[in-house]
């Protein structure tokens, strides 16, 4: 059994913001196995509210949802002072250098492009953000 300490020491809390279902679930059984406390968005209007309400270590954002696109919704996490500082991470199958760039320019601490890495990959990016910001 787990004592509490030792159980607050191991995990951060994470919010994904991906409308696909199929890899949001993966995402959430990996992190969830890792040892982060995961909570889980599909739409940009969700996430606004999600991130209004909670605060988290760390964000993974993807940038083509359901109403209020990615860019839009790091613009408003970097505007707002309770969350400028949270590092959030860009997962997202747009790969063009200019959507990369604009990406960086606008916040996000990475930006990976869903099909060059595995669940693994991004579970150790996020691993060295959270020890390299001292979570």
């Amino acid at each position: 059994m787990v004592n509490d300490s030792e159980q607050k020491e191991k995990k951060a809390s994470i919010l994904i913001i991906e409308d696909d279902k199929f890899l949001r679930e993966l995402l959430f059984r990996k992190l969830e196995k890792s040892g982060f406390n995961i909570s889980i968005v599909i739409d940009g209007e969700e996430a606004l509210r999600k991130i209004k309400e909670e605060e988290y270590e760390i964000i993974l954002l993807d940038l083509v949802l359901p109403g209020i696109d990615g860019f839009e919704i790091l613009k408003e996490i970097k505007k707002n002072p309770k969350t400028s500082k949270t590092p959030v991470i860009i997962l997202s199958n747009l790969g063009q250098q200019e959507e990369v760039e604009r990406g960086l320019r606008l916040g996000a601490v990475d930006y990976l492009i869903k099909a060059h890495f595995t669940p693994d990959e991004i579970i150790q990016k996020i691993e060295n953000i959270l020890k390299k910001n001292n979570i």
